[in-house]
């Protein structure tokens, strides 16, 4: 793991929900403790539902988190990029808030850095080499994940409690047969479709 050779506190950062076409693009940032994190903290995508649930709440009553959501709607009117880049700045703000001074360094999954005056290293494929990026991973897919299982109750015939907004087959075949929802994330091209074809 790469964090001890970066200075203290050092927070990771990650998102989830770049590809969907319903739903919030969801970012966390974690600075974990100096001893005794959570046993299993890995990019999130390698872990289970239950997994990444309990693990979850043993970062979020040991870490200090911060967690970053962009709506639908923002995500149409600034694109995917930069509304991922406005959830990571949300999500590291929120650790300085609660900080009350900035990470003395940020570490953030990928290649890019949103434009902010925090020292940051890009890392691609960070969620497996950095436990606070992967830890950042676990807090916002299954914030993301919960998000849209909500969702999933008040728009039942999209199946989000099993796809999560992404373009399977059922959601696709229900967006062809009942059109978009206010989730919906209208600028994505199987969405703008629908939306022509209605």
């Amino acid at each position: 793991m790469v964090d001890s050779n970066f200075p203290a506190p050092l927070c990771g950062v990650d998102e989830a929900g770049r590809g969907p076409l319903a739903g919030p693009v969801v970012a966390a940032a974690v600075i974990l403790p100096a001893r005794q994190i959570p046993a299993g903290i890995n990019d999130s995508k390698k872990l289970t539902e239950k997994t990444r649930a309990r693990l979850y709440a043993e970062i979020r009553a040991c870490a200090v988190v911060g967690i970053g959501v962009v709506e639908p709607e923002e995500i149409d009117r600034l694109n995917i990029y930069w509304a991922t880049m406005k959830a990571m700045t949300l999500a590291v703000d929120a650790v300085t808030a609660a900080l009350g001074q900035a990470p003395a360094h940020v570490l953030v999954d990928g290649n890019r850095l949103p434009r902010w005056d925090y020292s940051a290293t890009p890392i691609v494929g960070g969620d497996a080499k950095s436990l606070a990026i992967g830890a950042a991973s676990i807090i916002a897919k299954h914030r993301r994940d919960t998000l849209m299982i909500a969702a999933a109750e008040l728009y039942p015939a999209y199946g989000w409690a099993s796809n999560k907004g992404y373009g399977s087959a059922a959601h696709l075949a229900a967006l062809r047969e009942h059109g978009p929802t206010p989730l919906h994330r209208r600028s994505f091209a199987p969405v703008a479709q629908c939306d022509l074809a209605l």
